[in-house]
């Protein structure tokens, strides 16, 4: 069995003029909501470099399909399934032609226990 420190993240960052922020944020607004109401998707956080405003970071991550036992989706699975969902498509279509360098895309693996810290108090998110 697989185990939650097993699970993926997706982390992209893209690289905008900061006068097409507007257009970028309310295109990413249905696709933020409709890949965080996925059940395989745990976490989805956006970042935004302070210097740099154009430069935005997301990371969708830990997208592990929950059952009975956590069984953590494969890297095939998220290409292969979820980045193929039709609310993709949408975002893309606006926002790629407001790239001003190309996307950096890294797909990563939870290195999870004893490296996991989630402070409550601080902000951070638990169930």
């Amino acid at each position: 069995m697989s185990t939650p420190s097993e699970s993926l993240s997706l982390q992209v960052t893209i690289h905008l003029n900061p006068e097409d922020l507007p257009k970028f944020w309310t295109a990413m607004k249905p696709a933020y909501e409709a890949v965080t109401a996925e059940p395989e998707c745990t976490f989805f956080e956006l970042y935004q470099e302070p210097d740099s405003p154009g430069t935005i970071s997301y990371s969708g991550g830990t997208f592990m399909t929950k059952c009975e036992f956590i069984r953590s989706a494969s890297k095939e699975w998220l290409i292969g399934v979820q980045l193929k969902k039709p609310y993709y498509h949408d975002y893309l279509a606006v926002t790629e032609p407001l790239f001003v360098k190309p996307r950096e895309v890294k797909l990563l693996k939870r290195v999870g226990e004893p490296f996991v810290m989630v402070k409550k108090a601080n902000g951070g998110l638990l169930e």
